[in-house]
């Protein structure tokens, strides 16, 4: 340790030894007559944690040789995992699979240990909280598809939603998140579109999808068929780039913030991460079902 860490370290102890004091001669003062505590077990206890959190960032400096850079090495794709035979899959791929069997796992173990035994009669808290998943997916879902209330969509787009928060917390055991994958997000995308054709279809049949595309005007169907193709084709691009970018951006903001802090990263890129891996990804799945669930409303018009 150089002179200066020294000094550092014996001030920050000063600091935490005195903070502690404070909090333990106003730890036993009985709350004001308005019932707040006294302030100055506040200001103790977050200047114990302030000192505490900066000496353990000084001593992972020192110790583990950790200090703030902002490089960051990052691949457009993911690396691939050789396999037998000399064949090799992106390694997002198979977290994205891992995620996949620990959903459904779980999913059937609640269905054989809580789910079996919910009540009408006396609903637990597990029963109120499921039950309230499942009616805000059918309440988007008759919101977004005006007239028609095609069988399965509901649980599909549930599914994808729960896959999809899955994939972004594997971010938070060290993995890259699937959905940081643009071939990863394209493949979602692409599930989309076929579900508004495979849904179009099923309500208007062919002839009446077609339809759809040509718009109202019988002569210009030859020309708009092909150009609503192409649009149509471009909206798994729009999708996977648009959910790519946004949890692409999340990842390096936490890289970014790592590397700035270096060893004084303790605890702050975990209480980052609540955001960045839960709030962040759940706005963005809730864009990605609500597009869904729109451009599937517009095909069975």
């Amino acid at each position: 340790m150089t002179t200066v860490q020294v000094i550092e370290a014996g001030v920050a102890a000063v600091v935490l030894a005195a903070c502690l004091v404070i909090y333990v001669l106003n730890f036993k003062k009985p709350p004001d007559e308005n019932g707040k505590k006294p302030k100055g077990r506040k200001f103790a206890f977050l200047g114990m944690l302030v000192s505490a959190w900066f000496l353990v960032g000084l001593f992972i400096t020192v110790f583990a040789h950790k200090t703030s850079a902002l490089h960051i090495e990052f691949e457009m794709f993911s690396e691939r995992v050789p396999l037998f035979g000399g064949f090799t899959l992106a390694k997002t791929t198979l977290i994205g699979a891992g995620v996949l069997v620990a959903l459904i796992l779980l999913l059937v173990i609640l269905r054989f240990t809580a789910i079996s035994r919910f009540s009408v009669d006396d609903p637990k808290p597990l029963q109120l909280a499921l039950e309230t998943v499942v009616d805000f997916m059918d309440n988007m879902v008759r919101g977004s598809v005006h007239g028609y209330e095609p069988k399965n969509l509901q649980p599909f787009m549930l599914g994808v939603a729960l896959y999809m928060f899955g994939c972004a917390l594997s971010e938070l055991f060290g993995l890259r998140a699937p959905t940081s994958d643009l071939t990863f997000t394209f493949a979602l995308g692409l599930t989309t579109f076929a579900a508004m054709n495979i849904y179009g279809i099923k309500k208007n049949g062919v002839l009446g999808r077609l339809k759809n595309m040509g718009g109202e005007l019988p002569a210009m169907r030859p020309v708009m068929v092909p150009l609503k193709a192409v649009s149509d084709i471009s909206i798994p691009v729009s999708l996977g780039a648009r959910l790519f970018g946004n949890m692409l951006g999340g990842m390096l903001v936490m890289d970014l913030l790592k590397g700035v802090l270096g060893g004084y990263g303790s605890g702050i890129p975990a209480v980052a991460g609540l955001w960045f891996n839960l709030a962040h990804p759940g706005i963005q799945i809730y864009i990605f079902v609500t597009l869904s669930l729109t451009f599937i409303n517009e095909a069975m018009e």
